[in-house]
């Protein structure tokens, strides 16, 4: 299980977020050992809002091969989690504010 403050990785910030700011809807990369309980638990405690719902999404990584002078080098990148969390009406998490995750 990981520590409280190891849950929340980063905000997920793109062009499709921005496109849908007006709706209740934020993007996190999480803990790859987090759940939508632990998840959910930390987006109220960090930004006190009301979680409706918590959707978790796995990213497998991606083959990458590249040409070096030395060769080539073959490899993956990492795995990762995805949190998307639903606030209930009447809350937000403003990231453009100036506060700090």
């Amino acid at each position: 299980m990981p520590q409280k403050h190891e849950i929340l990785v980063r905000p997920v910030i793109t062009e499709k977020f921005s496109a849908e700011s007006d709706s209740p809807k934020f993007v996190f990369e999480v803990h790859r050992g987090a759940n939508k309980h632990e998840v959910s638990r930390e987006i109220s405690r960090r930004f006190k809002v009301e979680v409706a719902k918590v959707n978790i999404v796995v990213h497998k990584g991606k083959f990458k091969a590249q040409l070096t002078k030395q060769g080539r080098f073959e490899g993956m990148t990492q795995d990762w989690k995805k949190a998307i969390v639903t606030l209930k009406k009447g809350h937000k998490i403003d990231f453009f504010s100036g506060t700090e995750l």
